[in-house]
């Protein structure tokens, strides 16, 4: 056994912990904290895979900005965890059937030379100019370009959807409305008016 997968080994163990920590734990918090924690593995896992690119972005957008958000949102939500744990044991059937068709999985592919399946083959290395950057440009902008164009509408669509259902007309609520100022004219505005002059005695 070489030291890869030593590391592999130990950081697979690392997540596993984490994420199994992530539904157990009672506190919301604790939960998020080993949700980051987990994230942080899987990307030295993704190291390991000379995956750089993909490990960077998981660290900076779910690790910088989404777990952020998620313990923003925990933290100022006066969460009543009692009422959380009520319909706990009604999932729990469906939960467990999840759990055996993912632990059936996992045996696949990590006994399939007991099962006579494939084993897959080790990845070669690449060579010292390879960039991971690169290479995944490439395939989203030639191989891919219509799903990334697709997930891009999606996303866009998303966001109009989710403005259009957040914004609401208040009635105290001050605001301009420009096609008014654009359109108006002197005469609505101004008024001149014939005096005639007075004479001081």
């Amino acid at each position: 056994m070489n030291i890869e997968k030593i590391v592999f080994l130990g950081f697979a163990a690392i997540m596993l912990f984490a994420a199994l920590r992530v539904i157990t734990s009672r506190n919301p918090v604790h939960s998020a904290l080993f949700l980051v924690l987990s994230f942080f593995t899987a990307a030295a896992i993704w190291m390991l895979l000379r995956a750089e690119f993909l490990a960077i972005v998981l660290v900076l957008v779910y690790v910088g900005a989404v777990m952020v958000l998620f313990l923003f949102v925990v933290m100022m939500l006066d969460i009543n965890l009692d009422r959380l744990r009520e319909g706990f044991w009604s999932y729990l059937p469906l939960g467990a059937t999840i759990a055996l068709l993912m632990i059936l999985e996992m045996v696949l592919v990590l006994g399939g030379r007991y099962f006579r399946l494939q084993s897959v083959p080790v990845p070669a290395d690449p060579g010292a100019s390879y960039s991971n950057t690169r290479e995944l440009g490439r395939l989203l902008y030639t191989d891919y370009v219509y799903p990334f164009e697709l997930a891009a509408v999606v996303l866009l669509v998303a966001i109009i959807a989710a403005i259009a259902l957040t914004m609401r007309k208040r009635k105290d609520t001050k605001y301009q409305n420009p096609a008014k100022q654009v359109s108006v004219r002197r005469a609505d505005r101004v008024r001149l008016v014939s005096m005639p002059s007075e004479k001081k005695d």
